[in-house]
């Protein structure tokens, strides 16, 4: 990856983990050039999450106790947003119904009404079969803010559909590709000394004029782009194909960018994830190469993603441990960027910042965030239920195993039963009925070693690990939440 010139208003390509209201004072003023937002929304129902590509389910609450409560939180993250903008910035927020109208409100108060510029429509879904008595909600919004009228800009266009050009381009050539016919000829009140000839016998209508030099239409002509007519005394004229425009203007509802279905190369089971081609339009349209993004509820990270596809400098801000490493991942594995303080320290790389690194703060965190740290930690992959795991929270894929080739019809979701089983457990000491658990699970999938982590074990789990080996010679292993923290565990893991 190129070097990329570091921002002198704010260190970029940081993940930050925790509150965003927490993290924003700390950023100067006027600093970034995009923002985009998609808090949780006032849906009142629980999202089931689908980690990585094993069908782990964790419930996220997605509540609040009222749509006031709702507006109540997220305005001051908006007004400290609002602080960060420059006065050429945009802002997105992206919502649902479910407070839509509020979350509006609120903007208008926070950026003024005259800086609303759009409410953009993107259809994430197709109609439901199970509604009953109502219309089925297809739909998000996206409300589209800057800070003043002096605001970047870059026009972005869709193709255009098969109806528009089989009726507007009605001309075919040798080859079968449609054209359209354009006038070569402009007003004689224009007109420059070049403009001013005879082309091969013919000279444009009185008051008229070549749109073009005679060099700029001889080129036409040998490429092939002049529609001749038959007549003799009838004019040429340019041969347009639709590929020669840029598309149709992008309007405010969006139907050409589908939602992540499940089996999406890109989909990595985060709630709510969006489509990178959403994102990708997004940067696109109010950001240049080297501009700022941020994104203050950035989840997976798309994006994040984005704005390191499209060359600008980004940050993102994420409460989720499991979130920021899930996000960190994704950028090293899709943008090929690496996590490293000395790389980032240089332009090259990205850093996360503020993980729970302590014992202390792991002890606090929700347990399905604390078995996503552990294992993710311990280089596997999260098992996909909560409830319901029968003993095991992750699986270690031997890396001999891994595929060459990724996604469903590379056979990634049936390719192997090389792996280790993981089981995690928030506790002081681990004791021996969590240990005899363990054996049962590695038993019933046939597994020959194991791993279990814990803040401590008991003597008494530690002396069933030995006598399991002995009895079955089967390996568990005993890691500490300490010696992860430590990265003392490589021998143990080999």
């Amino acid at each position: 990856m190129a070097k990329q010139k570091q921002s002198k208003l704010v260190d970029t390509r940081v993940i930050f983990c925790g509150d965003n209201l927490n993290q924003l004072p700390k950023l100067p003023t006027a600093c970034f050039d995009l923002i985009y937002i998609d808090p949780p929304f006032n849906s009142n129902q629980n999202y089931e999450t689908f980690w990585g590509e094993t069908k782990e389910k964790r419930a996220f609450d997605d509540r609040h106790a009222s749509t006031r409560a709702y507006i109540d939180y997220m305005r001051p993250r908006c007004m400290e947003l609002a602080r960060v903008l420059k006065p050429t910035g945009s802002f997105y927020y992206h919502c649902d119904w479910h407070a839509s109208h509020y979350v509006k409100i609120m903007l208008d108060e926070i950026f003024g009404e005259n800086y609303f510029q759009s409410e953009i429509i993107w259809k994430r879904t197709s109609a439901h079969a199970n509604v009953i008595k109502s219309y089925a909600t297809v739909k998000d919004s996206i409300f589209y803010y800057t800070h003043s009228d002096d605001f970047t800009w870059n026009p972005q266009y869709v193709p255009y559909d098969n109806a528009y050009i089989e009726t507007f381009f009605d001309q075919t050539d040798e080859n079968g590709r449609r054209y359209s016919r354009r006038d070569l000829t402009a007003s004689m009140q224009r007109a420059s000394s070049g403009q001013l000839y005879e082309w091969k016998g013919i000279r444009p209508p009185p008051s008229r004029c070549w749109a073009m030099t005679q060099d700029r239409m001889d080129e036409l002509d040998a490429k092939g782009k002049i529609h001749w007519p038959k007549k003799k005394d009838g004019m040429p004229r340019l041969k347009l194909y639709p590929e020669d425009l840029p598309g149709v203007p992008l309007s405010d509802i969006w139907v050409d960018i589908p939602p992540l279905h499940n089996l999406a190369a890109e989909r990595l089971g985060y709630p709510t994830q969006k489509p990178l081609a959403l994102l990708d339009r997004i940067v696109k349209a109010s950001s240049n190469p080297g501009d700022i993004v941020l994104d203050a509820f950035c989840g997976c990270g798309t994006a994040v993603v984005a704005a390191e596809n499209l060359e600008r400098q980004w940050i993102g801000i994420d409460h989720s441990p499991t979130a920021c490493r899930v996000m960190a991942k994704r950028l090293r594995d899709v943008c090929h960027v690496q996590e490293d303080e000395t790389l980032w320290r240089n332009g090259r790389g990205f850093v996360v910042r503020d993980l729970p690194w302590t014992e202390d703060q792991l002890r606090i965190i929700p347990p399905f965030e604390f078995e996503n740290w552990a294992v993710i930690a311990l280089g596997g992959v999260p098992n996909k239920a909560q409830v319901g795991d029968k003993g095991i929270d992750g699986r270690v894929f031997l890396v001999s195993a891994m595929p060459e080739e990724t996604g469903e019809y590379a056979g990634e979701l049936n390719f192997m039963d090389d792996w280790y089983p993981v089981q995690v457990k928030q506790k002081d000491k681990t004791g021996r009925q969590d240990i005899d658990a363990f054996e049962t699970a590695m038993n019933r999938t046939r597994r020959r070693k194991g791993f279990v982590v814990s803040f401590d074990f008991t003597r008494d789990a530690l002396a069933e690990i030995q006598e399991f080996f002995v009895r079955e010679h089967k390996i568990i292993v005993a890691l500490t939440v300490k010696e992860i923290l430590e990265e003392t565990i490589a021998q143990k893991l080999v």
